[in-house]
């Protein structure tokens, strides 16, 4: 599933074609994706003008003139592509956008993606977002507010890392590569870690420089102009076990166990 560096920049691609854009015409292909459309979806969206795009933790949102905001989720396999001509249809296409300069597509083979629409001046309020926690690039997300997160938390730290409740829009792989960073072992519990200094640094770091890169692509991830990022080229211990670490001075290796059902990369050696 795209993380936030890929949702971040898939949204700063879409931008030129859809900020401050006029939706034209919305075909919509099927009657939902992991959740139904909602009613009139398709005529909600026409004629109405793309105020600001921006993201919150895993999410595209759009904000429209008629107060309203559209929601979008990639899912697992859902892209957003930019196309300057009408593209060939696809049984996997399930929404086209027409602006005043650009159709947007948005494709989905597993349809576990997600696009609805929410009021805007009610959007955080909103069951997708009422319970996230603070953006981890945000100035909100700092020491004290991590501390104060993972107090009493008896669950290991990249578990916890991993709740939405406690840092909105990370996932598995800049867990690991933020602990990794931090010098912090993925199996310590969450309220036993004492420099959530560093610990904030590090994600925020790793978050940083993976937008830079244009995120990770693993499977189905591509920009909106279909061109693939490579942070994936820079990883320090995700996908890399039995290799060598690389932090400077360290010759651990990096081994890989199961946390929750998810594979967990780290350096024992150099991680405590």
């Amino acid at each position: 599933m795209p993380e936030l560096p890929e949702v971040e920049t898939v949204m700063r691609g879409l931008k030129p074609a859809l900020e401050s854009r006029t939706i034209r015409a919305c075909e919509v292909r099927r009657k939902g994706l992991r959740a139904p459309f909602p009613k009139g979806f398709a005529a909600r969206l026409t004629g109405k003008r793309v105020l600001a795009l921006h993201r919150r933790a895993k999410y595209i949102l759009a904000d429209l003139d008629s107060s309203e905001t559209l929601v979008v989720h990639l899912g697992m396999t859902g892209r957003m592509s930019i196309c300057q001509t009408p593209p060939v249809p696809d049984k996997h296409d399930h929404v086209v956008i027409t602006t005043d300069t650009a159709t947007i597509v948005f494709s989905d083979p597993r349809r576990f993606g997600l696009m609805t629409l929410v009021a805007t001046a009610a959007a955080d309020r909103d069951p997708l977002f009422a319970d996230l926690g603070p953006e981890p690039l945000s100035p909100d997300f700092d020491a004290r507010v991590l501390a104060a997160a993972l107090a009493g938390k008896k669950t290991p730290i990249k578990a916890a890392l991993l709740d939405q409740h406690v840092v909105a829009g990370l996932g598995n792989i800049y867990v690991c590569e933020a602990l990794h960073h931090a010098g912090i072992s993925p199996l310590r519990l969450a309220a036993t870690v004492q420099n959530c200094a560093a610990l904030v640094r590090a994600i925020k770091t790793v978050l940083k420089a993976a937008i830079k890169a244009g995120g990770s692509t693993l499977r189905d991830y591509r920009h909106a102009d279909g061109s693939l990022g490579y942070f994936q080229h820079s990883f320090t211990v995700y996908g890399r076990e039995g290799e060598a670490c690389r932090r400077k001075g360290c010759k651990g290796t990096i081994e890989r166990i199961v946390q929750s059902g998810r594979s967990t990369f780290y350096c024992p050696k150099c991680q405590k």
